[in-house]
């Protein structure tokens, strides 16, 4: 895969890579997995959220006129 970034953004993660002492190519696969981390946790708390707002409608119902 070939990535391009805009030059600004691969001087700063060129500086980053120079500081930690790694590659580019590490950062990049380490912010990869930070946004599928990100997407998956979304996701579990929309199922969560989904499943407690079907599952204990009218519990939140009794609560809301409570």
């Amino acid at each position: 895969m070939t990535v391009r970034l805009p030059e600004e953004l691969d001087s700063a993660l060129e500086a980053i890579a120079r500081v930690r002492h790694t590659s580019k190519h590490a950062l990049l696969v380490e912010a990869a997995g930070d946004v599928v981390a990100r997407y998956s946790r979304r996701e579990e708390i929309k199922s969560g959220l989904d499943f407690v707002l079907n599952h204990d409608a009218d519990l939140l119902k009794r609560l809301e006129d409570a």
